[in-house]
């Protein structure tokens, strides 16, 4: 009978290591936040993640994928020191007393009570 040699043997999926899945808690304590907030964003289709029955597992690389997706960036490159202007100072104003400006925010709007959805049920008799 004719035995098949090693290099004639297809390759199966089987044969490599299936990579390591980490459980929510595992990756809340990693990222510093809690295993709910890991759920809920996993739940939602924030973050990557895999299920397996009803259970979500992450991979290295969705941890990786993670940080890369909340990472936060420098709104504006760096400036140098000399020649540089406060972005939020205006022209013909004193150096270093820059005027803010206000970030543009809806305006409040008041808010006000709703009546009760009940009716007096008991009146007051004197």
């Amino acid at each position: 009978m004719h035995r098949p040699t090693p290099a004639s043997v297809p390759h199966r999926p089987s044969d490599t290591p299936a990579p390591r899945l980490y459980r929510p808690e595992e990756i809340a304590d990693t990222l510093g936040c809690s295993a709910w907030w890991v759920k809920d964003r996993a739940r939602r289709r924030l973050i990557p993640h895999t299920r397996v029955g009803r259970a979500y597992r992450f991979t290295a690389e969705h941890l990786a994928e993670m940080i890369r997706l909340h990472e936060e960036r420098p709104a504006q490159p760096a400036q140098t020191a000399l020649g540089a202007t406060d972005p939020l100072s205006e022209p013909g104003t004193q150096i270093g007393s820059p005027r803010r400006r206000r970030p543009a925010v809806a305006p409040a709007t008041r808010l006000r009570a709703r009546p009760p959805r009940r009716q007096q049920q008991y009146s007051a008799v004197a």
